[in-house]
């Protein structure tokens, strides 16, 4: 992780380390907090941010869920965003980190005396996941935490407190020898990875779980909207543990897993420990999207460099 000069709080650009929070702030002792996970792409136009609206409505989005008044507009949060990339001068790939949270004021259950406060982070970061992983896939490990029921939490909220069942979930699997976890929801069914979203072909037909027990992914829809104009047949249904041995490819996609690829699942080799034929269409699809090598990267993409479109 390449530090940054800049982080944005509040309006103010700050060096990185001063920006600081007090102790006492109150997302930090009970969790409810919200955040995003963004992605820009150093391309041929220079720096380009990857559906910057639609992840920042769904900052938003999971900010009323969870209750919590935010004192910035949309407009001044991509704002904020471009402006701080064009302070910190990035040149390369980098992950952008918006964060809604409670500061100090009281340490009672509630927030009731204290104020939401933004802070957005951003660092150059080629891809958190290794380049070969992307190319010849990683090992997934079920897990014996369940993904976070509907009837207990705010699954449709990237809410901080959510997270703390995929940090159990991914340090089970690593401590077993695996590389990510897959969460199994309350009715047995496959719900998601780790921290990301879940897909498997059979029969050359795409599968991806519903997102009744999961977040909507803004990377899950790209991939099955690319997936319909490959032609390549698309399901969103329940997905059993035993159904995934049996898959002809498996993968994830996530603003930082991007799309990569499975060749095992609990011990059960994958398409002879191989990227799949429709995995490497979709992938090569989806990158050219990103890197504004396709006729509908404009529309997706927003540019902070001089060389803006």
């Amino acid at each position: 992780m390449k530090i940054a000069n800049y982080i944005w709080m509040d309006g103010a650009f700050l060096k990185w380390q001063d920006a600081n929070i007090h102790i006492t702030s109150h997302t930090l002792h009970y969790g409810n907090g919200v955040f995003e996970g963004i992605r820009a792409y150093k391309t041929q136009n220079g720096l380009a941010i990857f559906k910057l609206k639609k992840h920042i409505k769904r900052l938003l989005d999971s900010a009323k869920i969870t209750m919590i008044d935010v004192s910035f507009s949309h407009n001044e949060i991509e704002k904020a965003i471009i402006e701080l990339l064009k302070k910190n001068e990035f040149k390369n790939n980098t992950y952008i980190r918006p964060i809604i949270y409670y500061g100090d004021g009281n340490l009672g259950i509630l927030p009731s005396e204290c104020k939401s406060k933004l802070a957005i982070i951003a660092w150059e970061w080629s891809s958190p996941i290794e380049k070969d992983a992307l190319k010849n896939g990683i090992k997934a490990k079920i897990s014996s935490f369940r993904r976070n029921s509907a009837n207990s939490t705010m699954s449709k909220a990237k809410a901080v407190s959510n997270y703390l069942n995929s940090q159990m979930s991914k340090q089970e699997a690593l401590d077993c020898g695996y590389d990510v976890a897959l969460l199994l929801d309350d009715n047995g069914f496959v719900a998601e990875a780790s921290g990301e979203c879940f897909f498997m072909v059979r029969n050359k037909v795409l599968i991806s779980p519903p997102n009744d027990n999961s977040l909507e992914s803004i990377t899950q829809n790209t991939v099955i909207k690319l997936a319909k104009e490959l032609e390549i047949k698309v399901k969103r249904r329940n997905i059993t543990r035993d159904e995934t041995y049996i898959c002809d490819e498996a993968f994830s996609t996530g603003t930082a897993a991007e799309i990569t690829p499975f060749y095992e699942i609990d011990n059960r080799i994958i398409n002879n420990s191989e990227s799949g034929e429709i995995t490497k269409k979709l992938q090569k699809a989806y990158f050219d999207l990103v890197y504004g090598n396709s006729k509908k990267s404009n529309k997706y993409l927003t540019y902070i460099s001089q060389k803006e479109k």
